[in-house]
């Protein structure tokens, strides 16, 4: 047995925990000084402070990249309020039009990905890490995201937590826009490749795993899943939704998400 499963047995849970949160703590304090003065994060902050509730009452539909948009007739959507992320601007083309914001945070995809998530124009939401492989434009919005530090954050200028999934930070950034009504669409919340969760892989071949067998291609490097803190997550925004009057809705065709209130898809535009 090693000294940290022995220290395990022998320290009470809350002092591990409260031990591991203050190290988590420490280990952001270190980011926050760039990540509030910094000149690209300042004039994010002012962007993002105009964007305050300006869409409140509205609602919005939060797009997943999973299989079961093949099922889901997207062309309702046109002249709804979306969110895109990672990487659905592959769809844009069969859409025949584009998702009002854009959200992407997972450093692998921003890294390979950086120069079409440079040029897209709508309003998009990357975390600061980003600022490796992007440069700022007049669209383009840096948060603080962290991979500690379970919270759901309502004022997106301050720091968010990431949950481990970039739906997770999209929901975030919802709330603050002011969205009544947040559906989610595409949250398959169940994938074919199997690991351990958060493990960088490369694939080998076509993706099973999202709407396109291009997603994560042939030698494209991404992270497995990690569905427990992504529900962890889900809870913390269903919890924060409700006590706000709002409500975050799942159409997804098939999903295996079970936090939120199921909804039938087609039902949404009678």
């Amino acid at each position: 047995m090693t000294l940290r499963e022995n220290l395990k047995k022998i320290i009470p849970t809350p002092v591990l925990d409260f031990a591991r949160q203050s190290r988590d703590s420490m280990g952001r304090a270190g980011q926050y000084p760039q990540a509030y003065l910094h000149p690209w994060r300042r004039e994010s902050i002012t962007r993002i402070r105009g964007m305050k509730d300006i869409h409140k009452g509205q609602r919005c539909f939060i797009i997943g990249n999973g299989p079961s948009l093949k099922n889901t007739d997207l062309s309702k959507l046109r002249g709804e309020f979306t969110f895109g992320m990672n990487r659905i601007y592959l769809m844009f083309p069969e859409l025949g039009f584009e998702t009002s914001y854009y959200v992407a945070v997972n450093d692998l995809v921003v890294e390979q990905c950086a120069a079409d998530i440079q040029a897209l124009k709508m309003p998009r939401f990357v975390s600061w890490r980003a600022r490796k492989w992007l440069r700022p434009d007049d669209h383009l919005n840096f948060l603080f995201t962290t991979y500690t530090g379970p919270t759901f954050q309502r004022n997106i200028t301050a720091r968010l937590w990431e949950s481990a999934t970039v739906t997770y930070v999209a929901l975030q950034t919802a709330f603050y826009l002011g969205f009544e009504t947040v559906i989610l669409i595409g949250v398959d919340h169940s994938f074919v490749t199997q690991g351990k969760p958060n493990t960088t892989i490369v694939s080998e071949g076509d993706d099973p795993n999202h709407f396109a067998p291009g997603y994560f291609g042939k030698g494209f490097r991404w992270q497995l899943p990690d569905l427990d803190t992504s529900e962890l997550g889900y809870h913390l925004a269903r919890r924060a939704y409700e006590q706000a009057g709002r409500k975050v809705l799942d159409a997804t065709v098939g999903g295996k998400l079970t936090v939120f209130e199921k909804v039938e898809y087609l039902s949404l535009f009678k």
